[in-house]
């Protein structure tokens, strides 16, 4: 009898795990660092105020480190942008995004709105910060990039007000454009 109390929490421990396991699996794969969330018909009683609309679509913001590059011929970040084969101005309001949100290339010539410092501002993805390679003339010599980077033009920082001196890291929120 205690050998089948035995087999049977082993048994139900086993299923615990593999039921754990599968939740973590089916959340990875559905998870989106940035885009839309559709509101969901809530049971009766369960909202006080402010809940979400069924059907109602609602943008989900990521966290991010906003860093500073120029895509312009000559400028620190190498060759031309990835996107569209072309140098950026200073002045145009262009990012790069680490290879995950860069995501193969989906994102290419896509806006992405980017909140920090008490403002927003939309900006064009051009390029991709990679996060797998570096330290190679094709990649301005730089580091591979980490995972969370926004990298910006000069007119990204001048938009969100920072001052000059804080150029350089600062923490964002960004989001897809509409």
């Amino acid at each position: 009898m205690n050998i089948i109390k035995g087999f049977l929490t082993i048994f139900l421990f086993i299923c615990f795990v593999l039921i754990i396991t599968d939740c973590f699996m089916v959340e990875a794969d559905t998870c989106k660092p940035s885009g839309k969330l559709r509101g969901k018909k809530l049971p009766p009683g369960q909202c006080n105020s402010n809940c979400c609309e069924d059907g109602k679509f609602y943008t989900t913001h990521t966290k991010g480190k906003l860093t500073i590059n120029s895509f312009a011929a000559g400028g620190e970040g190498g060759g031309p942008s990835e996107c569209d084969n072309r140098y950026h101005s200073d002045d145009e309001p262009v990012v790069a995004l680490s290879t995950g949100w860069f995501n193969n290339k989906k994102r290419c010539l896509k806006y992405i709105t980017i909140h920090g410092n008490g403002k927003s501002v939309k900006a064009k993805v051009v390029d991709e910060c990679d996060s797998a390679k570096g330290c190679d003339s094709e990649h301005g010599y730089q580091p591979p990039c980490p995972n969370n980077i926004v990298d910006a033009s000069k007119a990204v920082w001048k938009a969100l007000g920072v001052p000059e001196s804080d150029w350089g890291l600062i923490d964002i929120y960004w989001s897809d454009a509409n």
